[in-house]
């Protein structure tokens, strides 16, 4: 490969550690037909996107109440608080501090989060 070809080429993103517990976030829009019940907030920020939009990192946290949601395909773990994520058709998930989830894309959820949820988050569309 010549100098020139290198140019080329997109440079891979540094490599990089996030704390995940104390990471800044920003606020995120909820549309309100996805509240079930109370008044959850929710905050995210993303580390990562693949340059085609199809996979993305990141960090997302809610406050407590009911949500619904159509999932992506997702893998996250959950670093701080609890909530119980009944799948439509499929099993109700208990999660907490530890907890690894896979959520199919186009599943159809209901959240309860009963403490604060932080998760840190990797998405494939």
């Amino acid at each position: 490969m010549s100098s020139s070809d290198q140019s080329a080429t997109p440079a891979a993103p540094a490599s990089f550690a996030v704390f995940v517990p104390d990471a800044e976030l920003e606020a995120e829009d909820l549309d309100p037909r996805q509240i079930v019940s109370g008044d959850p907030v929710v905050t995210g920020k993303v580390l990562w996107e693949s340059a085609d939009g199809k996979q993305v990192r990141g960090i997302w946290q809610i406050t407590p109440g009911v949500v619904t949601d159509t999932e992506a395909g997702e893998l996250f773990v959950v670093v701080s608080g609890r909530a119980t994520i009944e799948v439509e058709g499929g099993e109700t998930l208990e999660v907490g501090p530890g907890s690894a989830c896979v959520l199919r894309e186009g599943d159809k959820t209901t959240w309860t989060v009963h403490e604060t949820l932080r998760k840190a988050y990797h998405i494939s569309c």
